[in-house]
């Protein structure tokens, strides 16, 4: 028997201060299953490479809850350790047992395998316990097991000891007051399946029912018997090669990973990148929902099978966050609790491959089924325009299959689109306009308008559309975007012709002041305009630079403050409408007044502007005209 300190110094732990400061208690299951998950993947290389004579047999990893004791084992068959290994990996705190182990055999054995930092994630456990036991006994032919405690002290006990008979580990966690959420059967399996669901050895908690049937018809029996409940699949999908994997296997991996959505996703990108960097993993493309909780199903990071976080910040790019999946990398920098990612330039370049796959994939889909792609636009396009306003580089990727819709449903990409109207949406300076429609239903009356003069119209919806416009028309000096109700039909799109009035200047310097007096003022600017006599009388339109500047603000763009400005309306006076000299030679005011009134309430009526006491009495008052 021998009995000691536990060395720490100077030298060794300010390293473990700075770098591996655990921040949630619940850590400390991750960090000794993936321990012993460790010694397994170990004795697999080493008989592999004919290193160790030891029998493999069977290496399920097994975690007990014995709740009366008030006790928690993680079990394994792996390599064990001696009493000189303990000493090593265990008392010197900072020493790396699988640091040394991949620098000896790495030549000979893939470093992946490894996945931890025995001592340091060792001494998670006394977050959650107030004395920690090991038995250990080596592969080794000839060695003796070790027994080895501590109370959460430097002081420790080792010595060697006849109460561990088979090859492996024992971990034996004494839990304290602090630590007895982890005694219930639910909290541990909870934090197993978060951490431990996709580890490359089987993991056992306990033990399950099952019903076998034997026989048919009349000699058909049920029999129920129990067997080990293993908790993990050793070989997930994103460890696969693409080719060994049907559709059916990715919508059985997606439901694995989400239980709880009941929707499959639209398509998937698997990654299986070696070089120049590891990267695996398969990324989801969900139905994109308004209101729907766009974080519930994040995307899961994994280092060599082990669950890291689901937090993914710095390693995909912001627009990417809105997918579902897993992304698994040895490449990815992590501090030795794997609590926190490092800053670090693999992380940028992991970061712009995932961006370049995800819009190779998406191009691959438009040119191999556009009609399919289609279908599927209005279900992706918020990641995809979000991706284009977040990302240069996939902006101009996005180009290529970006997709607009106009109001007879037909899709065009970018450079489609503008062949399409340039023969009639070009307007005297040169420049393409392209005209578009936020709400088909409510618009209906502008863009029946702008369609009777031949004009194309999209449909472009959503809170990133004002952004998206901007960036477009950044992109190309001869486009502008103009709502269908941000000016009358015929100053949509200048052009040569120009209408002449029927009034003269001297009439429309009479008629402004009539219809000032008639409207608010802090609310519409009064604009005398020559339009065709069969357009509307009066129009309000909203003027695109001000309201687009008020949607950027809201959704976090735009000028500081605009989203806070009242609205602001023109008032557009058809000058070529018969209605408007009848109310320039009205001679009795109230009459005139009721003209003017009468024609800004329609107006008002086609931009959904009527509400409140002033829709109630202009519907009473029709009513009443249509009694007379």
């Amino acid at each position: 028997m021998s009995s000691g300190k536990i060395n720490v110094t100077a030298d060794n732990i300010f390293p473990i201060i700075k770098k591996f400061l655990y921040s949630d208690h619940e850590i400390f299951l991750r960090e000794l299953v993936s321990n012993a998950v460790d010694a397994s993947q170990k004795l697999k290389t080493l008989s592999r490479i004919g290193e160790s004579k030891a029998e493999l047999g069977d290496l399920t990893i097994k975690v007990d809850l014995n709740k009366k004791k008030k006790t928690i084992t993680i079990s394994d068959r792996g390599v064990g350790m001696t009493t000189d290994e303990i000493n090593k990996y265990i008392n010197e705190l900072a020493f790396s047992g699988a640091e040394e182990f991949v620098k000896k055999y790495e030549d000979k054995t893939d470093g992946a395998a490894i996945i931890g930092h025995f001592g340091l994630g060792f001494y998670s456990s006394f977050m959650v316990a107030g004395k920690v036991e090991i038995f250990s006994l080596s592969h080794v032919d000839g060695s003796k097991a070790a027994y080895w405690s501590c109370d959460g002290t430097p002081e420790f006990t080792l010595e060697e000891t006849d109460k561990k008979k088979e090859r492996g580990t024992d971990i034996v966690l004494h839990i304290n007051d602090d630590g007895e959420e982890f005694l219930e059967e639910s909290r541990l399996r909870e934090l197993l399946t978060k951490y431990c669901k996709f580890l490359p050895v089987p993991i056992q908690f306990g033990e399950k029912e099952i019903t076998e049937t034997t026989g048919e018809g009349d000699d058909k029996k049920e029999t129920k018997k129990k067997v080990a409940d293993i908790i993990n699949t050793t070989d997930p999908a994103w460890t696969k090669a693409p080719a060994d994997l049907s559709d059916e296997d990715y919508r059985e991996f997606y439901k694995q990973m989400y239980p709880m959505t009941f929707e499959e996703p639209l398509f998937h990108i698997h990654l299986n990148v070696d070089f120049p960097f590891d990267l695996n993993g398969i990324l989801f493309f969900p139905r994109i929902k308004p209101n729907m909780d766009l974080q519930r199903n994040k995307i899961q990071l994994y280092q060599n099978q082990v669950f890291v976080t689901d937090n993914l910040e710095g390693i995909v790019p912001d627009f990417l966050t809105l997918l579902h999946g897993v992304i698994d990398s040895k490449d990815i920098p992590l501090n030795v609790s794997r609590s926190y990612l490092q800053a670090d330039g693999a992380v940028k370049k992991i970061s712009g491959h995932i961006t370049k796959k995800v819009a190779d994939k998406l191009s691959s889909l438009f040119k191999k089924d556009r009609e399919d792609f289609q279908s599927k636009w209005n279900d992706i396009k918020m990641i995809i325009e979000y991706g284009m306003l977040s990302d240069d580089k996939f902006f101009e990727k996005a180009r290529s299959f970006a997709l607009y819709q106009n109001v007879e449903d037909s899709y065009f990409t970018f450079e489609e689109y503008l062949e399409k109207i340039k023969p009639s949406q070009t307007d005297k300076d040169g420049n393409l306009v392209i005209l578009y429609a936020a709400d088909k239903k409510a618009q209906h009356g502008f863009i029946k308008k702008a369609q009777n003069k031949n004009y194309d119209v999209l449909v472009l919806e959503g809170p990133l559309v004002s952004h998206l416009m901007q960036r477009l028309e950044g992109g190309d000096d001869n486009v502008r975007f103009a709502r269908v109700d941000s000016e009358a039909i015929d100053k949509l799109i200048p052009k040569d012709e120009e209408q002449v009035s029927l009034l003269s200047d001297e009439q429309k310097e009479k008629l402004k002041p009539i219809i000032e007096e008639n409207v608010e003022k802090s609310s519409y600017t009064v604009m005398l305009e020559p339009l065709d006599s069969a357009e509307s009388p009066f129009t309000i339109t909203v003027p695109e630079f001000m309201r687009r500047m008020k949607e950027m603000s809201a959704t976090g763009g735009g000028m500081m403050g605009m989203g806070s400005m009242p609205d602001m309306y023109n008032l557009v006076v058809n000058t070529n409408h018969p209605l408007i000299s009848r109310i320039l030679d009205e001679s009795d005011a109230a009459k005139q007044k009721a003209l003017i009134n009468e024609a800004k309430n329609l107006a008002m009526l086609a931009q959904n502007l009527l509400h409140g006491e002033e829709l109630t009495n202009f519907v009473e008052a029709q009513f009443a005209n249509l009694s007379n």
